[in-house]
């Protein structure tokens, strides 16, 4: 017996691709959105991680900037000490300050020089007084710049002729003058007299 299929299995066949197809397609659409969700929610994932690596970095630089501060205030703290350590020391050190000027200035003071004024202000010191000539002033300019420990940096500020009336009722011309001269800190004379205190070693026979 013969069998004949009168359905259009043409059309049968082209729905069945058609379907296939159709099937493909949201299977790969399916997969796509899958594998796009997916990194989306990896990309999500790793930018938290990252935010709150960002925070907790953010924290930590906020306590190392107020670690910074106070350290920073410590050692302004501790330069303030020092220096009003300093201060205190340099007090002490000065109480003989004045006996050492007027000995050092006695000692360093040539032959026909006369003191009339001294002021001192802090460590400058103003001398003002009288000459027989020029040569003994730059005589006392040399020797308060290289004889003593306890002066340094004279500086001539004025020097003018003048006369002094003597009581045999003569006139000898002198040289009024005015030097600057610092005087050295007891701490820093005490070093530059440390060297010439030390004995010199004996020489070998």
């Amino acid at each position: 017996m013969i069998l004949i299929n009168l359905l259009p299995h043409r059309e049968a066949a082209r729905k069945r691709r058609r379907d296939i197809f159709n099937a493909s397609v949201a299977a790969s659409a399916l997969a796509g959105a899958l594998v796009a969700g997916s990194i989306f929610l990896w990309y999500q994932s790793e930018i938290s991680a990252q935010q709150n690596s960002n925070s907790i970095l953010s924290t930590e630089i906020t306590k190392l900037e107020g670690q910074i501060k106070d350290i920073a205030g410590l050692e302004a703290e501790i330069t303030a000490l020092k220096a009003r350590q300093q201060a205190v020391e340099d007090l002490q050190s000065d109480r003989n300050l004045p006996v050492h000027l007027l000995t050092e200035l006695v000692k360093q003071l040539p032959d026909g020089i006369f003191i009339s004024k001294m002021v001192q202000l802090d460590q400058s010191v103003t001398l003002s007084g009288t000459a027989q000539s020029n040569e003994r002033v730059s005589e006392l300019l040399r020797n308060l710049g290289n004889n003593t420990p306890w002066f340094s940096k004279p500086e001539l500020v004025e020097i003018v002729a003048g006369t002094l009336a003597l009581p045999s009722k003569e006139q000898r011309r002198v040289s009024n003058f005015v030097i600057k001269v610092r005087l050295v800190r007891a701490s820093e004379a005490e070093k530059g007299l440390a060297p010439a205190a030390a004995p010199s070693a004996p020489a070998k026979q």
